[in-house]
């Protein structure tokens, strides 16, 4: 790839008054290296997405060329005019709308790029950074030292501490919202972390308003039952309507429910499930993504209950396409 950019520059009349750009894809998981590669031939452009997103396998990955070219100057001899340390959570806030969860190992963003397990390499680490780690974590917007962990004890200082330091800048309003949702987490598991933190601030920015609310989810299964949900919502009225569905699983059940109950015609495109933490108390990230209206709406919800997280994920989905499809009000109805 390299030297087609170098014959460009050779044999096109006039190329030294034009910028060439190059527009990589991933399909050999080469786009990054391609991009630096082209960099060093000529190439002043570069095309990428934050988090590597894009078409099929994805695009060049912007974190990772703008690191490679901050952490070699030395060889490609070059700066951008990225501001560096806005990366963290830029990345968090594309994969917070696109629904695009991060994998755990992705270079630069990833949430295992700067963790250390091995005792060797926890050692070296203590002795000199730079013995495993070429980046300073700084330098993408991560603070330094041992995460804050937060538990039922905390207050609304030590809370909004640590959200500044994860740089969200929130109001009051936004606050007040955030901080009943982490104490009611804190009492069901304990230890609250920054990726806890990600998601109830990420669900906060998500909420849209409510035409429909989950007031109630109640599911029995078991591998000699048939799964069963009864699910209640209230309207903006305040107006509620109940029903109990089954299903081939508790979710399945959950969801032919609020279907009927909301009666929004949909089809589920995308199902998936990330546990936002370690342990058996982690809460578990469900994003759906459902087609309405020849439109595809993404709905998002944690919830240390996967049943709920699900159920409040779609509910999130349906409120997202009732809102974007002005019609007349549809009364919700109830199984007799």
């Amino acid at each position: 790839f390299g030297d087609f950019i170098r014959k460009i520059q050779d044999n096109v009349s006039n190329i030294h008054k034009a910028r060439i750009s190059v527009h990589c894809h991933n399909d050999l998981g080469l786009a990054v290296a391609n991009s630096l590669t082209a960099v060093t031939a000529g190439a002043r452009q570069i095309e990428t997405c934050m988090n590597g997103i894009g078409e099929r396998a994805g695009n060049a990955s912007l974190e990772e060329v703008v690191m490679a070219i901050k952490t070699r100057p030395d060889y490609f001899h070059l700066s951008t005019n990225i501001d560096s340390t806005q990366i963290h959570r830029t990345s968090r806030l594309v994969s917070q709308l696109t629904g695009m969860s991060v994998q755990p190992n992705k270079a630069i963003v990833g949430v295992n790029a700067f963790r250390h397990q091995s005792g060797i390499h926890q050692h070296g680490i203590t002795k000199m950074r730079q013995t495993y780690e070429i980046i300073d974590p700084a330098d993408i917007g991560l603070p330094h030292g041992t995460t804050l962990v937060l538990n039922k004890n905390s207050g609304r200082h030590g809370l909004k501490s640590r959200l500044d330091d994860l740089g969200y800048e929130i109001t009051t309003a936004e606050l007040d919202r955030v901080f009943v949702a982490f104490k009611d987490l804190a009492d069901k598991k304990g230890e609250i972390d920054d990726r806890d933190l990600d998601a109830l601030v990420s669900g906060e920015r998500r909420a849209v308003e409510e035409v429909y609310k989950l007031d109630l989810l109640q599911v029995s299964c078991g591998n000699q039952a048939i799964p069963t949900a009864t699910v209640r919502i209230i309207d903006r009225e305040g107006r509620p309507a109940e029903t109990t569905s089954t299903g081939t699983g508790p979710v399945d059940a959950a969801y032919r429910a609020i279907n009927g109950l909301i009666g929004v015609p949909n089809q589920l495109l995308e199902y998936t499930v990330n546990s936002v933490t370690e342990g058996i108390d982690a809460q578990g990230e469900v994003t759906v993504r459902v087609e309405a209206h020849d439109r595809t709406f993404v709905g998002r919800s944690a919830d240390t209950d996967i049943v709920v997280a699900s159920a409040k994920a779609l509910m999130n989905a349906l409120n997202r396409a009732i809102a974007q499809a002005p019609r007349e009000p549809q009364e919700a109805w109830s199984n007799p």
